[in-house]
């Protein structure tokens, strides 16, 4: 085993982040072992998932005056519709179908230390939305709290008590966190990492993975999951210590080092991203109402799918599911289906030596307070077909056209509500500018991002897979 870099100053815990992310692991070493590892759990933990009508589904009632589908149980989630008035918008108007899931889930990694390095247990998850229908890198818990209630009647979930009762145990994160705000209401997550000792093992359809290895294997399409993503971007920075860790590489790397360091220069003061995205939400005029699912308009119910009448955007569409492996065997339910692959992308820039994020102030209908922190540029590009040109977004053609790539991966979303969900996650630099006082982007450090996401609902999920896409670029 490599020896850990261990600078002369840190703290025992920012010690043993840094070595996870900076050492190799003891246990499925790299990206052939979890393939191997992935295969062998496949042949006991499938999943198939079959197309049918959104009022074929047992289990799930429509509501006779607004259309609304929600289950029996009145748990779980229901799909809805919203009409939304976004005023000075390019688009100020509009009705959708969206996922209202009030309830809060628990996304949780457990954490140990093997051979002296910290470890994350991850489970080996298939989901009826993850495209090819393959398993994927999930946290050691991921559950709605109808699942960890037992509504669903199925058995229960491994190592749920860990979080549930995490109380004389560290924990490392704990922070609700928004999820997508275009197609969820003002949905939450229980974001957690809790260490465990070494009486805690990995039962099948789990694995011991250090962060190194888990940001090595950000580059494999499909691989490590959204929530799985949420999680990991809300750890512990490490700041200056994480940035001595980079620095000696030099180049990009150097520049990325400084900024996770709290103490480089940065175009503006934490303080002041902070009033800039006040004033955003103060400033934006933004209207959401729930409205009745049936007679949206420019969307139509057809064949037991509900989609938008150009045929972009989503549809909303219904499958049975059979699984093996799971807390439960067979069960039916609606999940949005995107039309075509997003583009979800930072640009970054080296200023005064510290590499600098541009970060939009992004508005959407389902966001708990208006603007959270977004990628610099969010969208599906195929969309602007049937969108005014003014929607386009700003940076768009900079992204697709640059060849100073630093990440370019085929990432997919949350496969329990989104079928076949996939977003190319890009990294690239540039020369462009703003204005300081532009009111929609600002130039952030990898340390500010740090700093807002100890916080909830800042940062949105988007923007959480990519800082962790830009923090696996030291290790790869």
């Amino acid at each position: 085993m490599v020896a850990p870099f261990r600078p002369s100053s840190r703290s025992a815990a920012e010690s043993r982040l840094i070595d996870s992310w900076f050492v190799q692991g003891s246990h499925l070493r790299g990206a052939e072992h979890v393939r191997d590892w992935l295969s062998g759990m496949s042949r006991h933990a499938w999943m198939e998932a079959t197309r049918a009508g959104l009022d074929e589904l047992p289990g799930w009632t429509r509501d006779p005056e607004t259309g609304f589908l929600r289950h029996h149980t009145g748990r779980f989630f229901g799909v809805e519709a919203v009409t939304v008035d976004h005023v000075g918008a390019a688009v100020p108007h509009w009705q959708q179908p969206i996922i209202n899931q009030p309830e809060i889930g628990i996304l949780g990694i457990l954490v140990r230390e093997i051979d002296g390095v910290l470890h994350c247990l991850i489970q080996a998850k298939q989901e009826p939305g993850n495209p090819g229908g393959g398993l994927q890198l999930s946290p050691t818990v991921q559950a709605t709290r109808s699942n960890y209630t037992g509504v669903h009647k199925g058995r229960a979930i491994p190592y749920l008590e860990y979080f549930r009762e995490p109380l004389g145990r560290r924990v490392l994160v704990d922070i609700r966190q928004s999820e997508q705000g275009a197609w969820f209401y003002r949905k939450r997550n229980r974001n957690m990492v809790v260490e465990v000792g070494d009486d805690v093992e990995a039962i099948d359809g789990f694995g011991w993975l250090t962060l190194r290895q888990l940001a090595e294997l950000l580059s494999v399409p499909d691989l490590v999951n959204m929530d799985t993503r949420t999680v990991l971007a809300c750890l512990p920075g490490g700041g200056a210590y994480w940035a001595n860790a980079v620095a000696a590489n030099g180049g990009f790397l150097t520049a990325l080092a400084r900024s996770a360091d709290p103490a480089a220069p940065s175009v503006h003061t934490t303080d002041e991203v902070l009033s800039w995205i006040t004033e955003a939400r103060t400033r934006t005029e933004l209207r959401v109402e729930r409205t009745a699912l049936r007679g949206l308009e420019e969307w139509q119910e057809r064949d037991g799918v509900i989609s938008h009448h150009s045929g972009r955007f989503f549809s909303v569409v219904g499958v049975h599911v059979s699984a093996g492996g799971r807390e439960v065997g067979a069960w039916s339910q609606p999940m949005i289906e995107p039309a075509g692959t997003g583009v979800i992308a930072f640009l970054v820039r080296e200023i005064d030596g510290v590499l600098h994020i541009l970060t939009h102030a992004r508005t959407e209908p389902g966001y708990a307070d208006v603007v959270e922190l977004a990628p610099t540029v969010q969208c599906a590009p195929e969309n602007y077909a049937v969108l005014p040109d003014s929607a386009r977004p700003r940076f768009l053609a900079e992204v697709l056209r640059s060849d100073r790539v630093r990440f370019d991966t085929v990432l997919s979303e949350e496969g329990g509500r989104f079928l076949g969900a996939q977003n190319r996650y890009l990294i690239v630099e540039t020369d462009v500018d703003v204005a300081r006082d532009d009111p929609e982007y600002r130039w952030l450090t990898l340390a500010q991002y740090d700093e807002l996401l100890r916080h909830s609902f800042y940062v949105n999920i988007q923007a959480r897979s990519l800082v962790l896409c830009l923090r696996s670029l030291a290790v790869v």
